[in-house]
């Protein structure tokens, strides 16, 4: 192993291991310390430090031979779909989610799923992890495995940490609200995620993938044939 891998490598396990410890075990200690505040401009802070020298590795890397060829028509098809279902994921878990640090949770939570809550309790995460496993198909490089893997790593276990957590502190609201949903993804459910994760997720798709084309010159999604 090359020395630029191996430094994508330990930054990596860096971000997602001080998310993993930030996001629990230390959470409760660097509260009581720092205050929420304090614990909030922390966790700020080592999230952008490791995640830019993530970044900065990637880019040390040299673009190597892929794995096999992510730019044939049935892979470059199945990920442009995958980077659809994930923007409408994404937009959609903005709308009454439990997960996040909203003071409203256990009412969001007795309210029941819908939208994009019907194909999982955790659709940011999922969208993540989507999102990971498109540059996979697209992309099966050293660098982009590495990269991709520790974020749908961090996205899949920590929604799975992060249902222990919420238990922890939303007791039987938050149990109401497990027993009511899924973990993995029910993809038959999309079709009732609503008109506006649909519709916003379009356009962020479109958007994004039009923005990966012109800010690192390679195209991405369906811009690929337009």
């Amino acid at each position: 192993m090359d020395h630029a891998l191996a430094g994508l490598i330990a930054s990596a396990t860096a971000f997602v291991g001080t998310h993993f410890a930030l996001s629990h075990p230390l959470r409760a200690p660097l509260v009581r310390s720092l205050g929420q505040g304090g614990f909030m401009g922390l966790y700020s802070v080592v999230a952008l430090a490791t995640f830019g020298w993530m970044a900065l590795a990637f880019r040390a890397v040299p673009p190597a031979a892929p794995l096999w060829d992510g730019f044939a028509p049935a892979p470059w098809s199945g990920a442009t779909l995958l980077m659809l279902i994930a923007a409408v994921l994404l937009v959609g878990s903005f709308q009454g989610n439990p997960a996040l640090p909203a003071p409203n949770a256990a009412e969001a939570a007795a309210r029941g799923p819908r939208g994009v809550f019907l194909v999982t309790r955790h659709p940011m995460m999922w969208s993540f992890a989507l999102w990971s496993i498109s540059h996979v198909i697209v992309s099966p490089t050293p660098r982009v495995l590495v990269l991709s893997l520790a974020m749908a790593f961090l996205a899949l276990v920590g929604s799975h940490l992060q249902d222990r957590k919420k238990a922890m502190q939303m007791g039987k609201a938050w149990q109401g609200w497990q027993t009511q949903t899924s973990y993995w993804p029910r993809l038959g459910s999309l079709s009732r995620a609503g008109i506006v994760p649909w519709l916003g997720g379009t356009a962020l798709w479109l958007i994004a993938s039009w923005a990966h084309g012109w800010l690192i010159a390679m195209p991405a999604g369906v811009w690929r044939w337009i």
